[in-house]
């Protein structure tokens, strides 16, 4: 047996959480651009996108996750494509949506395995896209919990969420798809602003709908100074969803 072929498709080490303020009534034009442009041109450049997604609490935020390999590669896919074709030839109509694109976590997995495993899934072809029913529409949601915490907290708040929380959360029927904390490394693309300094324990969850969606049940704690939640819905071109 190959066990290489049975193994699972661990989304990379590396994971950036952007949350994009738009312009009113741009998230769809940004959406589109995004989903038949910025797909496979930037995983063409060694990076995953793991997922784009509509913030069903506000309708002019556009939230996506990317993924790498480690902080070289992320400097190395970054400096790719920014400095390549498909974003000079788009860059004018994307950034003309935008408010404002550095609300940027830098995220790395709480403990061994707690990064996404995309095994399994597929991400539609342009062509299948078209042929979708309105996206907005679609099946599966994702919430985000971002709590935010007191310097120095992060390991101990991640494992009594893996230890404690988690088995809780399982065993009432949610399915926790992520846990990430704050990536203290360097930020190897200077270009592109990140919240450095930030604290966070990150969650993300699926939902079958928007009623259902909920998030960890542990948003109060000491370490906690506040906690934001992301109800999210995919893009009909988002690979996680």
């Amino acid at each position: 047996m190959n066990l290489a072929l049975n193994a699972p498709r661990l989304a990379s080490p590396i994971v950036e959480l952007r949350q994009y303020t738009l312009k009113p009534d741009q998230r769809e034009t940004l959406i589109s651009l995004f989903d038949r442009e910025f797909v496979e041109t930037q995983e063409a450049t060694g990076m995953t996108v793991i997922g784009q997604f509509r913030d069903l609490d506000r309708p002019d935020m556009f939230v996506w996750l990317r993924g790498f390999a480690d902080m070289e590669a992320r400097k190395q896919a970054l400096t790719a494509f920014y400095g390549g074709p498909v974003w000079a030839a788009h860059k004018d109509a994307a950034n003309a949506t935008m408010i404002d694109s550095d609300d940027v976590l830098l995220l790395k997995p709480a403990w061994r395995g707690a990064e996404f495993d995309l095994s399994g899934l597929r991400r539609p072809a342009m062509v299948e896209a078209k042929s979708m029913s309105d996206d907005r529409c679609l099946p599966g949601f994702v919430e985000i919990s971002i709590h935010h915490l007191q310097p120095g907290t992060e390991a101990g708040f991640a494992e009594r969420f893996r230890t404690e929380t988690l088995p809780r959360m399982t065993a009432d029927g949610a399915q926790v798809l992520a846990a990430f904390i704050s990536e203290r490394a360097e930020n190897t693309f200077p270009r592109l602003p990140v919240r450095a300094g930030e604290t966070v324990f990150v969650a993300a969850t699926a939902a079958a709908d928007a009623a259902a969606s909920r998030g960890p049940s542990e948003h109060v704690a000491p370490e906690v100074t506040r906690t934001q939640t992301l109800r999210l819905a995919p893009t009909r071109r988002s690979l996680l969803g």
